[in-house]
């Protein structure tokens, strides 16, 4: 079950806690993205029920991944033998996970520089992570809508939100949904611990949506403004 302090995410308090190193200096807290989530998830599962188990570790690794610093840290990982892709690309490890930054590895592209909306490569984990806080005040919810296959190897259908509530790449906010959805696929090993993820989603649907809002410094983008949310924006 989930710990005390948080409704749907396990290892952020308790005494295996007590050495755990924080990306922010303290365990973080979802009180807000909580409310987010129970106001506009569009299924309630039971906590016992095989989406309300998925869910429960999703949101347990999205936590560790953003938060904590150190592989070591990590309870819902086996560390050493942990991989991470996106649409098919390439393998990451944890630790280069650790070093570019959740945001950008979720967004990583091969779609030529001036068709993209958000440029991973020209980002750190801090900048993009103050970015996207900027634009997500109220965080960036995540929902499973759908388990297709249990443990060793989870397949299920997500949903990603929040409202764009601050500016984006000097775009000014628009106060309306943005969103994307896809399929994520989680491997557990025999201590039933997550060795790999693997993710099959249309960033470009989010990006799009994020970009609709006028120029902050008032130039004319209207040439431009559709062409992120039109292409792939993942691309092997």
């Amino acid at each position: 079950m989930a710990e005390v302090g948080d409704k749907y995410r396990s290892y952020i308090t308790g005494e295996g806690e007590k050495n755990t190193v924080w990306r922010f200096g303290a365990p973080p807290n979802y009180d807000v993205v909580n409310k987010l989530f129970e106001e506009g998830r569009t299924h309630v599962w039971s906590e016992d029920s095989e989406e309300g188990k998925v869910q429960r570790l999703v949101k347990t690794w999205e936590m560790e991944l953003v938060h904590k610093v150190r592989p070591q840290d990590y309870k819902s990982v086996n560390a050493e033998k942990f991989r991470f892709s996106v649409n098919g690309r390439p393998e990451v490890t944890l630790d280069h996970l650790l070093k570019v930054g959740s945001y950008n590895a979720f967004l990583a592209t091969s779609l030529p520089e001036n068709l993209r909306g958000y440029n991973p490569e020209e980002e750190t984990s801090e900048s993009a992570t103050k970015k996207f806080a900027a634009t997500f005040p109220r965080g960036f919810a995540v929902e499973i809508l759908q388990v297709y296959s249990g443990p060793p190897v989870i397949a299920y259908k997500f949903r990603h939100w929040s409202f764009m509530e601050g500016p984006f790449n000097g775009h000014a906010p628009t106060g309306e949904l943005a969103q994307f959805i896809g399929i994520g696929i989680f491997t557990l090993d025999e201590n039933m611990k997550v060795e790999k993820v693997e993710f099959f989603y249309d960033g470009g649907e989010l990006i799009g949506q994020l970009l609709k809002g006028p120029a902050l410094d008032g130039s004319d983008v209207s040439a431009t403004s559709s062409t992120p949310g039109a292409c792939p924006f993942f691309k092997a």
